[in-house]
């Protein structure tokens, strides 16, 4: 039966694509496109998942490489699945740390081919998946590591057979000549002398570098498009404008770039604490050099006399700071996390300052008040990019996410508010243990764990200290000089009592810029998808010699793990099969090297809670469509949720005091003032329930075709449709339910073509 399913997979393959044939067993063309769900590793992933046995020959082997491969690694050798890999010292390119973490896994033996010399390379690129008689093969240009897996151009071959193919069988011959060649050395043997050449090999390389002079700073895409419309919305006389932008992807940056264009004489930045203050300013005159002045106004410096000054909302805020200023001192202020606004000392600034031009930024503006931010900046969005767009334009440093499950005690249920359980030296130890196996990229772990209270931090750090860590736990009672402290002590490669985590529950949430982090872990549930992007961003700043960052989210068994997939894809429309999908299938749509992971139990538990979900309640709605008329300055139509990627308007639908987008606005909106007759809404009620999920696209090519009196291009005598437009249902229930609601009252009047 293997050789007719090959045999029709090669026809389709390399004959006819019209032929229909098994796709498990179709040579296929592998390469990195997300845009449609292709990647280079999901491939590698789904045949280590399904095959018996795997051998790999890699010239080059990266920590980037492996670790997204870690969770399906750990998989396999719990199963028992054994693998050969073999790579070289061609280059001295393949990691130490990499070959590292390979040789712990018992189910896999390492080795490594040292070239004879310089004249002669070593460059394959194959892996070798077999399942019972049947070979897969993937052979082309992809190395073990994190670009070539994930985002480079490569091209690979993946191509089935069987043990007696022709191909497959010289491809065997060719591994195992390799695998036992004399100058192939198992890990034990190569490992310590490689290690050093690899650092010899490192330095050599670093002083041959050319010494640039350093590169005067220029706008990224998002800025230069950020800088662009804001020129339009000015020269169009707009005095307010409100940039919405990742965390991580430079709106400080921008602002500064914004304010070289307009260069107005005077200028105010508003923050809400000291450091982040301190961190624009010298963002700002790493853009101005010395062609400005700059100050620093908080409760410990008050340096106004300059052109451009940095300022805390607590300080400012004060009515005898802010009024020792005139009301039109500045020309442009800058209010920094601009969703905060709603605040009455904000409010009050507002209210004072009269300034030709106000900018807001922040990454997430939405609000779960009743403040509007949009109308404070007149719904003038000069630029918006979000999370998913930063990663496509490279803006951010690429995440590897692993949803791994909590700890279980004796592996059951687990009371996650239970300070005792969240405490106890087995959960310890289990995040330890994890930590310790998906690790980090650099020198050393420069992580921040976020908890579920300000006692759990406490009491998680002095655990992990008693078990020789460094850590210490931050709250909002801290103050700025220890919170600045402990940030040095977290980043410093030179400080004695520098530290390995910084334990918190949410004072890093937003506005701290420590681009050095390179794990975060989550250690709550994920309450808003707001609050799990800004934690997530607090890795996904760039920094030199941080490849990737890496993010553990402990999934326990909470109602609202839903919240996770939607945070991580950006989909804010709340449609349950889009959510499972990216469960399963996020790891090949996600932009840029970045991956995404669930293991078994934790995806049960997100696809529990999505079962639970009623993303039809009310509120829910509400909040979405709140967003969306901010956002706009008007009431959306039914298409704009879908173009700007609000809430599925079916879950308005399905909610059941409602059942239609009319229902909804003659009970919420005050400024609704359409008003139909009785029947007129059951008729909109009936097309919203029955027709409008577009599980049948005749019935609503039918309807198209009843508005525009127009005759009908679809065969309707083999369909119920004719019962549905006269109400004829088998049941009769539809008569009961929208009683009235008769489109045709005769079907002898359908002109079937």
């Amino acid at each position: 039966m293997n050789y007719q399913n090959i045999q029709s997979g090669l026809s389709t393959a390399f004959l006819d694509k019209n032929i229909s044939s098994n796709v498990l067993y179709r040579p296929q063309f592998i390469s990195n496109d997300y845009k449609n769900g292709r990647k280079v590793l999901s491939t590698i992933e789904d045949e280590l998942l399904h095959c018996d046995s795997f051998l790999i020959s890699v010239a080059f082997i990266t920590m980037g490489g492996i670790t997204p491969l870690l969770q399906t690694l750990r998989t396999l050798e719990d199963k028992g699945i054994k693998g050969k890999i073999l790579t070289t010292d061609y280059l001295a390119f393949s990691d130490p740390k990499a070959l590292d973490k390979l040789a712990t896994f018992s189910n896999i033996e390492l080795k490594m081919y040292l070239v004879p010399d310089s004249k002669n390379g070593f460059h394959t690129k194959g892996y070798i998946f077999q399942s019972n008689e049947i070979y897969k093969i993937l052979i082309g240009s992809s190395n073990m590591t994190n670009t070539a897996l994930t985002t480079n151009r490569e091209w690979n071959t993946k191509i089935v057979s069987t043990k007696s193919g022709e191909f497959v069988s010289e491809m065997l011959d060719e591994f195992e000549e390799l695998w036992n060649h004399p100058n192939t050395y198992s890990y034990n043997a190569f490992i310590g002398a490689y290690r050093v050449h690899y650092e010899e090999y490192k330095k050599v390389k670093q002083k041959e570098d050319i010494k640039l002079p350093s590169k005067q700073l220029i706008p990224n895409s998002m800025q230069k498009a950020f800088i662009s419309n804001l020129r339009k919305l000015r020269n169009e006389n707009e005095s307010k404008s409100l940039l919405i932008s990742a965390t991580g992807t430079g709106k400080t940056y921008a602002s500064a770039f914004a304010l070289q264009d307009q260069n107005p004489k005077k200028a105010l930045f508003l923050v809400h604490r000291e450091q982040i203050a301190k961190q624009a300013l010298q963002s700002y005159k790493n853009v101005f050099g010395e062609s400005k002045t700059f100050g620093l106004l908080s409760g410990n410096s008050k340096d106004t006399d300059v052109d451009y000054l940095f300022a805390t909302m607590q300080t400012m805020s004060k009515k005898e700071v802010y009024s020792s200023f005139a009301p039109d001192t500045f020309d442009t202020i800058i209010i920094d996390e601009a969703h905060r606004i709603g605040a009455k000392s904000y409010q009050e600034i507002m209210d004072y300052f009269k300034p030709k031009f106000w900018l807001g930024m922040s990454a997430s503006p939405e609000r779960t008040d009743d403040f509007d931010v949009y109308a404070a900046f007149d719904h003038n969005i000069a630029y918006e990019i979000r999370l998913q767009q930063a990663l496509e334009e490279n803006l951010l440093c690429p995440f590897h996410y692993f949803g791994i499950t909590d700890f279980l005690t004796d592996g059951n249920e687990t009371d996650f508010t239970d300070f005792n359980y969240l405490t106890s030296n087995q959960r310890v130890d289990y995040i330890i243990e994890q930590t310790n196996y998906y690790g980090y990229s650099g020198e050393r772990v420069k992580g921040l764990m976020f908890c579920s209270s300000t006692k759990e931090a406490a009491a998680l750090s002095e655990r992990l200290n008693l078990r020789g860590y460094r850590t210490i736990a931050l709250s909002g009672e801290d103050s700025q000089e220890k919170r600045e402290d402990a940030i040095d002590r977290l980043v410093s490669d030179t400080r004695s009592d520098y530290l390995q985590y910084i334990l918190t529950v949410d004072i890093f949430n937003e506005g701290v810029d420590i681009p050095e982090i390179n794990q975060v872990v989550l250690l709550r549930p994920t309450q808003s998808p707001i609050v799990f992007v800004q934690q997530l961003g607090r890795g996904l700043r760039k920094s030199k010699d941080k490849e990737y960052v890496v993010i553990l989210d402990f999934i326990g068994n909470y109602k609202n793990n839903f919240m996770i997939p939607i945070a991580l894809s950006g989909d804010r429309s709340y449609n349950k099969d889009n959510i499972r999908r990216y469960v399963l299938e996020g790891e090949r749509i996600i932009p840029g090297s970045s991956t995404i992971h669930f293991d078994e139990i934790s995806k049960k538990q997100i696809f529990a809670s999505i079962d639970t979900a009623n993303f039809a309640d009310i509120k829910l709605i509400k909040d979405s469509y709140k967003n969306l008329k901010n956002k706009l300055g008007r009431i959306p139509t039914l298409m704009d949720f879908e173009t700007y990627g609000e809430i599925d308007v079916q879950r308005i639908f399905d909610n059941k005091s409602l059942g239609s987008y009319y229902a909804f606005l003659k009970k919420y909106e005050k400024d609704y003032k359409v008003r139909l007759n009785e029947l007129e809404e059951n008729f909109i009620k009936f097309i919203c329930t029955k027709l409008a999920n577009g599980k049948r696209k005749i019935e609503l090519e039918t309807l198209k075709d009843l508005i525009n009196d127009q005759e009908y291009t679809n065969d309707l005598s083999q369909t119920n449709v004719l019962n549905i437009f006269t109400n004829e249902f088998p049941t009769g229930s539809g008569k009961n339910t929208f009683k009235d609601c008769i489109f045709i009252e005769d079907k002898k009047d359908f002109k079937i073509l």
